[in-house]
Order: structure tokens, then C-alpha cells, then sequence
């Protein structure tokens, strides 16, 4: 039972990174694929900024939920 919820919560933070991750990134252009980036080094402000620490936390969150499902 304990295993079941931990995997649908795990699903969950999955299809939540992929989106956070996907609305990151709106910037990337065609350049950027073969290597050359073209763009200057901003510093992450407003809804960027949020993006990315929900990112870092979904991943760590994930990661975590994935070593407990792996001792259960």
C-alpha cells in the first residue's frame, strides 16, 4: 500500500518536473542546438527565478522519494 502511494507521488513530481522544465525553455533558440548559444549571461528574475528553485526542489524531492521506493 505504502509502495503504491509513494509511486503515484513520484509520478506526479515527474509530470510536474517535465512541465517546469518545458516551460524553462521558451528562450532557447535554433543557435543553440549546434552548439552556439549567442546569448548573454542574465541573472534569473521574477517568474525565471521561480521556475528554476522549483526545479531544483521537484528534482531533489524526486530523487529522494526515488531512494525511499527503492528500500521499501
Amino acid at each position: 500500500m505504502l509502495k503504491n502511494i509513494l509511486q503515484i507521488i513520484q509520478l506526479i513530481l515527474a509530470i510536474l518536473l517535465i512541465l517546469v522544465v518545458l516551460l524553462q525553455q521558451k528562450g532557447t533558440g535554433l543557435g543553440a542546438a549546434f552548439g552556439g548559444s549567442g546569448t548573454i549571461h542574465t541573472t534569473r528574475r521574477g517568474i525565471d527565478k521561480v521556475l528554476y528553485q522549483l526545479t531544483i526542489a521537484i528534482s531533489t524531492i524526486f530523487f529522494l522519494l526515488a531512494i525511499v521506493n527503492l528500500l521499501f
